[in-house]
């Protein structure tokens, strides 16, 4: 790869990988917090609830991301809602993290122990206090391996926003690959980029992990 394509791509990728991280926890930390509640509702005792969170999970994961990307760009619009393109890009992988963050919190919640809800009852905890002071901690704790990996999956994922207009590295990496008629260099210097960042956050757990 020449060394000037490096020094001038560069900054442009920079700017695109600051894009990238900022959807991708944006959408990481919603999907989580969405993720929760739905693994409330799929565990709760109300049967409206865990059918609501079957279909949720159902939908979300049998769907493919870019569908459900064009849907919300194309299909919100259509039906009067005008949002802007980073919202239902962010929005999107959002909800689509939170399926799968779901699914891994209630594997986790499965493996608290019973003795510890059953402490918590006899404190005078509501079933809410409960379930976030007791169960969700000691269920992403359980479960810190799988979220981690769900959040690099959801990083690498955002590369699809590049088709409702969002310029992020992948969009970045089009751009260059066009302007410049270096397609392999471009996506070369992308792909080191995403790998870059994945190694950060997998580097940032193990660190968690060893405390």
């Amino acid at each position: 790869m020449p060394w000037s394509f490096v020094e001038e791509a560069l900054p442009v990728f920079l700017r695109g990988a600051v894009a990238t991280v900022g959807v991708s926890l944006a959408a990481i930390a919603l999907g989580f917090a969405v993720g929760a509640a739905i693994a409330a509702a799929a565990t709760s005792g109300l049967r409206g609830l865990r059918a609501f969170a079957a279909l949720y999970i159902s939908f979300f994961r049998g769907v493919p991301l870019l569908v459900q990307l064009l849907l919300a760009y194309y299909a919100l619009p259509f039906l009067g809602l005008d949002i802007p393109a980073i919202v239902a890009a962010v929005g999107t992988l959002a909800l689509c993290c939170a399926a799968y963050a779901a699914e891994i919190l209630r594997g986790g919640l499965a493996t608290v122990p019973p003795g510890a809800v059953e402490a918590a009852r006899l404190l005078g905890l509501t079933r809410a206090q409960t379930f976030l002071r007791i169960r969700l901690p000691i269920a992403a704790r359980a479960m810190r391996q799988s979220l981690v990996g769900e959040a690099i999956m959801i990083m690498k994922a955002s590369s699809l926003v590049s088709m409702v207009g969002i310029l992020e590295l992948t969009r970045t990496s089009q751009a260059l690959a066009a302007s410049t008629f270096m397609p392999l260099q471009a996506y070369t210097l992308c792909g080191i980029m995403y790998l870059i960042i994945n190694f950060v956050l997998m580097a940032v757990s193990w660190e968690r992990r060893r405390a």
